[in-house]
């Protein structure tokens, strides 16, 4: 029977968050201390990402020791070099004789614009993301770590996007552990993936109401040269089942249904959406089955970053949004 879990209870994985409120930016990272299997699948055209090649079937390793998922777009990729740092001091990585090197792989949002953008994730900021992964584990949803300056609905610029954040969902069959964390920042609208009703995204002028970025987008069909660039979802699925690199890049395209599900336009070429698909266990399951679960647990996660984000920046939250609406109602 199916029941939802914390996606802390998913054993062999380690998530730690620290984020620079002021600044608007922040990092999640998830660890693993013997190596977890690892695939990606990227359908988005503008991604920020490091080592990502490492997650190629074709690649000789067959784990990572670390996950990154931050802020900062490209300017941010340096964080890992701090997982790195924390991983290497404390004997974890791939043992190359005179040391251990950690193997980390990283995917970036674009928060630049919402926030300051001269700060970005940094090594200190990914030492102490790894330090309270192994040391404290911290990670709730919302505006924390790679949420920090997390926005949807930006097709007509952020004047009328809205505030979004990191979110989990995780459930257990049986033995079968699977949950998603992921850091929605998305060029497009959300909906809830069950009613189809749109619980974020673009805003009218009033910043009361919801307008439809697919119809904003039929307005014109001319080629437009120079779109918002500034966005990307970026998440993780992690299962205790067992599979291997080239199984697990197909889960992670599974999972990519749950984007499709949840957020709409997806996978534009202003987005870099990413999923990585995680094995920290040695349960034997249907892989079909687990990649169906994964693009489930994906959307739930979708929708719990947008119910745990607070309004920030000066962009509205859903919570702040719906208030409003009930609010109105009432009148």
């Amino acid at each position: 029977m199916e029941r939802e879990i914390s996606v802390k209870e998913i054993h062999g994985i380690h998530i730690g968050q620290v984020e620079n409120e002021k600044a608007g930016t922040g990092m999640t990272v998830l660890i693993s201390k013997t190596g977890m299997g690892a695939g990606l699948d990227v359908r988005g055209g503008g991604p920020a990402s490091r080592d990502s090649q490492l997650l190629n079937p074709l690649s000789a390793a067959q784990v990572v020791h670390g996950i990154v998922l931050a802020g900062g777009s490209a300017f941010g990729l340096g964080a890992a070099n701090g997982v790195m740092q924390y991983l290497e001091e404390h004997d974890i990585g791939y043992d190359v004789g005179v040391t251990k090197v950690p193997l980390v792989v990283q995917s970036d949002i674009f928060d630049l614009t919402v926030g300051d953008k001269d700060v970005r994730p940094d090594a200190t900021m990914g030492y102490e993301a790894a330090k309270r992964a192994l040391e404290e584990p911290n990670y709730q949803d919302g505006n924390f770590g790679a949420g920090c300056g997390a926005t949807v609905g930006k097709l007509a610029g952020m004047e009328t996007c809205m505030k979004s954040g990191i979110g989990s969902y995780a459930i257990q069959i049986g033995d079968l552990q699977i949950g998603a964390i992921v850091a929605v920042n998305a060029l497009g609208d959300i909906y809830d993936w069950k009613n189809g009703k749109k619980i974020a995204g673009l805003l009218n002028p009033d910043k009361k109401s919801f307008r439809d970025s697919v119809e904003l987008m039929k307005e014109s069909i001319e080629v437009r040269e120079n779109k918002f660039v500034d966005n990307t979802t970026i998440g993780a699925v992690i299962t205790n089942a067992k599979f291997t690199k080239p199984q697990l890049c197909k889960i992670a395209g599974m999972t990519h249904n749950g984007f499709a599900r949840s957020i709409r336009p997806v996978h534009t070429s202003a987005d870099g959406d990413s999923i990585y698909a995680v094995s920290v266990g040695e349960v034997a399951a249907d892989m079909d089955l687990v990649g169906t679960l994964a693009a489930e647990v994906m959307s739930e996660a979708i929708k719990r970053a947008i119910a745990g984000a607070e309004s920030a920046y000066g962009y509205p939250a859903a919570k702040e949004i719906l208030t409003r609406k009930e609010k109105c109602s009432t009148i």
